[in-house]
């Protein structure tokens, strides 16, 4: 089995491409700590790596962060070890059942507005699912859209995986997402970072 790795914008963070199916269409899920990864055998096993901060399982890749003070070069061999482990056994990626729809709570779809909040909605989900979210994969993270407040104009999206305490995150969301939003969307005045 042949890991690829790939830098991400965050330092902090690199991308997994094990060749092999990851979270698939069941993710993708976020574990910003190992209490968190109980559903994740893979993982539960990636946390058991010294200084391994958070785990993000994309469809077929793994964004693993670390701590600010430990060394890639000894971080690196052991999350390798752990995700070639992993696979050689035969263990499920994620515990049958879970969908990431479970996982991720307080997020919001058009069905939750009614009238033209409710269109404005659904144009914002539709340039996130296809123009965001498959650029931000590419660098090994996620953003999720939160909520829509119609009285601002302002759009709450969470960052995940590699985007999760990028010190490029601002910038992605006001230069990138903001401004493609506003360019499409009218109503939309601003996009900030859900807490």
């Amino acid at each position: 089995m042949f890991i690829q790795t790939e830098p991400t914008p965050n330092p902090d963070t690199i991308k997994f491409l094990p060749g092999e199916t990851v979270a698939g269409s069941a993710g993708p899920f976020d574990f910003a700590s190992e209490s968190e990864a109980g559903i994740s055998p893979l993982a539960r096993a990636v946390f058991s790596v010294s200084g391994v901060t958070r785990v993000f399982l994309g469809a077929d890749f793994l964004s693993v962060s670390k701590e600010e003070a430990t060394d890639w070069k000894h971080v690196r061999p052991m999350v390798l070890a752990a995700i070639m482990d992993h696979y050689v056994a035969g263990l499920p990626v994620i515990d049958e059942g879970v969908t990431a729809s479970a996982e991720i709570d307080g997020v919001t779809s058009a069905a939750d507005y009614e009238g033209e909040t409710a269109e404005i909605v659904e144009e914002i989900l539709e340039l996130i699912e296809t123009r965001v979210r498959p650029a931000v994969a590419q660098d090994g993270g996620d953003i999720i859209f939160q909520r829509f407040d119609s009285d601002s104009g302002i759009v709450h999206l969470s960052m995940r995986g590699a985007c999760a305490g990028c010190p490029s995150s601002t910038m992605t969301l006001k230069q990138g997402i903001e401004n493609m939003l506003k360019a499409y969307i009218p109503e939309v005045n601003a996009v900030e970072a859900a807490l």
